[in-house]
């Protein structure tokens, strides 16, 4: 029975975009282990004993997390299915990314184009490709899954299956367009069947691992080196692109209002908060922005 309602919840969030990989692995792990001792509906006792099974502490909120949404959903169904407490709740603050100067992100570019030539157009395709992300803010997944029909002609891009299963358009400063251009001139002279924009020494689609390692190549060539935590990314350069955006952000309320909705739309942020979070990476904003977000996110903004 509870794996039912499980699967039931579990196909009703995924129709609604969210991809839940993980936590329908949980979901399904649990229902098996509350059926297991008897249970036909969510216990609370069941789903702390479950999650207390689990390695770390973070791990056991997760999984204690992921019951709870689902307790909820039947509950609202079924008085009988109870909420567990958060018994595990680990506060996690989220790890300030590396913000590159404008001088860091030509220099990525140029050591992109210091590669070794493994394979026709490998500097031209990892420097565009670095280019296209710090210029944009698209996700790594999103601009590795690009094809040739997604670059429109009117000067946009047409991005599919994203991470919130949602599409979207991202218009491209002209600039970014024509160096795009001059690479795809190159691109469709190779006589390949696979579309995909940014190609493989297979000729396949580049995975994110690839890209991954050959951007730190790429960050030892530039000799740009961390200065927090942890080793900077390519997902820094779309934190890179939000933060430069919201420095040009006007100070007025209605202005902040409308920059802060047009950013979360132009980066495919399923909650506007998550454009807010941007302002802890950015220390240089003036007060006023961040107390204008802050009514935003309470309602309060302009009409």
């Amino acid at each position: 029975m509870l794996t039912a309602h499980a699967e039931r919840y579990i196909a009703l969030r995924q129709a609604l975009g969210f991809k839940l990989h993980e936590v329908a692995r949980n979901l399904r792990a649990f229902a098996r282990y509350a059926e297991a001792r008897g249970d036909a509906r969510v216990r609370a006792s069941t789903a702390v004993d479950w999650a207390a099974q689990a390695s770390s502490p973070g791990v056991r909120h997760v999984r204690l997390r992921d019951v709870a949404g689902l307790a909820r959903f039947l509950h609202a169904e079924d008085a009988a299915h109870e909420v567990p407490p958060a018994v595990f709740h680990t506060p996690v603050r989220r790890t300030l990314p590396h913000i590159y100067t404008p001088e860091q992100l030509a220099q990525i570019v140029a050591a992109a184009g210091q590669l070794r030539e493994t394979h026709v157009l490998r500097r031209q395709t990892y420097a565009t490709l670095f280019g296209l992300i710090a210029a944009t803010g698209l996700r790594i997944a999103e601009a590795l899954g690009l094809r040739l029909g997604d670059v429109l002609p009117d000067g946009a891009l047409r991005i599919e299956r994203t991470k919130f299963g949602k599409s979207r358009l991202v218009p491209l400063h002209p600039t970014v367009g024509e160096a795009l251009g001059r690479y795809l001139d190159e691109r469709r002279q190779l006589a390949v069947a696979n579309d995909h924009v940014f190609l493989s020494a297979g000729r396949r689609r580049i995975g994110v691992n690839v890209a991954d390692n050959t951007f730190r190549r790429v960050l030892r060539l530039a000799g740009i080196a961390s200065t927090g935590t942890r080793p900077c990314r390519i997902h820094d350069l779309r934190h890179t692109f939000a933060t430069r955006a919201l420095e040009r952000c006007p100070t007025r309320r209605e202005a902040v209002a409308r920059h802060f909705v047009a950013l979360a739309t132009y980066m495919g942020h399923a909650d506007i908060a998550h454009t807010y979070w941007y302002l802890e990476a950015t220390p240089e904003l003036m007060a006023d922005i961040a107390a204008a977000g802050e009514a935003l996110m309470a309602g309060e903004g302009a009409q």
